[in-house]
């Protein structure tokens, strides 16, 4: 009861973050908000295998520790001293996992990313205590649901830490709450005062491009060498497959399949904006060489998430009427087919399970447990041992849910799942804020600018590769708990309501 307490007051502090203006007031609520993260993961892993030897080990302990700050310490300055160096160290660390042991089982924490995000709240702090704030002024304000976007998020950090104090599993939400909600709350706040500008745009374009590279790179090398890095279950997975699939520095496959799905969209949207031969020719290659590390990790869900996020594109940059007489031409095709076919083609639903690796069961025992708590749900954090309990027992081979809006519905209820809702909408409201000025595809003129927003085809390319997250979760999950949404947030809010520089910030 006390953690969740504690919980409550870092998610407090996060709403802090999310809702006010930058002042100290703000830079202490992220300072607490940061503090208290690895309080409640020492507290809830006191007796757990790594904690205890650090305990037991005090010289190994104070040598981590004083590496750890001195890391911090070192971002710290070099923010200070560089400020667009936030987004490119937030970007450079978004991939990279560290495999530890959390609960007796293993888990991939985002080391590099964490000590991005408190070197970005010490700065922070450092700037409130001289007085030198991030740039407050703004051409252009949100208006409508987008104005609801920061809220939303702060009531979805709240309402999972007040759940945890009914959670069927407890120590798995405290979890989600310290090592994904929090940290990636407090990097979207730190974001959105990023001022973009078209140097600062190439720059992250450059990033994405560069990293995607290097995981393909070694997704190649993993390939042609039939060897993983690491994660036992897809090496024996491997095993008895015709196919191989590769994760790269990833954990899984379908993150490292989200990751290159991302990463040639942005891509696209850069080779639908090109100005010259050349550069449509290098994004071109860029592209091919993605598109084939993709498909090494047959992650279905993936090419499903880019062909939303081309199909976005496409519509922005050409034509939504023709897409979505495209798109439903293929639905009364899909339809007649069915229709006309039906006698010769037999719906084997067990088979579509396999195909899914029992995703259709997740699906099913899901809709389960929100039948059981359509209110409020089992909890944050207690889809795999609610499964287990109320629907498939304890030797289900598959808990883990895989579907956002079914996990959310499962474990905080009607309420939880109307603030995933709103909260899409109120993201799609803010992304999207303008751009029937600007994208042919919805009506304007070719050659249109805002001279109040940011570069039409930077916001095409986020709003694009947020629509791919979107549909990618609805097939794999992972929404709030990936720091690629909070980022695609923030920078496609902080290029629909641009900050302009107030100090030498």
């Amino acid at each position: 009861m006390i953690e969740s307490l504690v919980a409550l007051v870092a998610a407090c502090a996060v709403a802090v973050a999310l809702l006010d203006k930058p002042s100290m007031r703000r830079s202490v609520a992220m300072a607490i908000a940061a503090v208290l993260v690895p309080v409640l993961i020492a507290g809830d892993q006191w007796h757990s295998g790594p904690i205890t030897e650090l305990r037991n080990s005090p010289g190994i302990l104070t040598l981590v520790i004083a590496f750890g700050l001195a890391l911090v310490g070192f971002i710290t300055w070099v923010i200070n001293r560089w400020p667009v160096m936030l987004p490119v160290l937030v970007l450079v660390a978004l991939p990279f996992r560290i495999p530890l042991e959390v609960g007796g089982e293993d888990a991939n924490l985002l080391l590099p990313l964490y000590l991005v995000m408190a070197g970005g709240v010490l700065a922070s702090l450092i700037r409130a205590r001289r007085g030198q704030f991030l740039p407050t002024e703004q051409s252009a304000w949100p208006r409508g649901l987008a104005r609801l976007l920061k809220p939303l998020l702060a009531v979805a950090v709240l309402l999972y830490a007040l759940g945890l104090f009914y959670s069927d599993d407890r120590s798995t939400g405290l979890q989600n709450l310290c090592f994904f909600l929090v940290p990636f709350a407090l990097i979207f706040a730190l974001m959105t005062e990023v001022e973009w500008s078209r140097e600062r745009l190439r720059i992250l374009l450059t990033v994405i491009v560069g990293l995607a590279l290097a995981c393909a790179f070694v997704g190649f090398i993993e390939f042609a060498t039939r060897d993983l890095l690491w994660n036992q279950v897809v090496i024996r997975s491997n095993d008895f497959h015709v196919y191989f699939r590769v994760n790269s520095l990833f954990w899984d496959p379908n993150i490292y399949g989200r990751y290159l799905a991302l990463a040639i969209t942005m891509v696209a949207a850069g080779l639908m904006w090109a100005r010259s031969g050349r550069d449509a020719v290098w994004l071109a290659l860029v592209s091919l060489v993605l598109w084939l590390a993709l498909m090494t990790t047959y992650s279905q869900s993936s090419f499903i998430a880019l062909l939303a996020g081309l199909a976005t594109l496409v519509a922005l940059r050409w034509s939504l009427k023709w897409l979505m007489a495209g798109v439903g031409a293929l639905v009364v095709a899909v339809i007649l087919f069915g229709t006309f076919a039906g006698g010769l083609v037999k719906l084997d639903l067990g088979a579509i399970n396999k195909q899914t690796s029992g995703r259709a069961n997740l699906v099913e025992g899901g809709i389960d447990l929100f039948e059981a708590r359509p209110v409020y749900g089992f909890g944050p954090g207690s889809f795999s041992v609610s499964f287990k309990e109320e629907v498939a027992g304890p030797n289900a081979p598959v808990t883990e849910s895989h579907t956002e809006p079914i996990t959310v519905a499962a474990e905080q209820g009607l309420i939880g799942l109307a603030v995933y809702l709103a909260l899409i909408l109120s993201i799609f409201a803010a992304l999207t804020a303008g751009l029937r000025k600007v994208m042919p595809g919805l009506g304007a003129s070719r050659g249109s600018r805002d001279p109040d927003r940011g570069p039409p085809a930077a916001r095409a390319a986020v709003f694009a590769a947020f629509v791919a997250v979107l549909v990618h979760t609805l097939t794999y999950a992972g929404f709030l708990d990936d720091p690629v949404t909070w980022v695609l947030i923030a920078i496609g809010y902080s290029l629909a309501f641009p900050c302009r520089a107030t100090s030498a910030a």
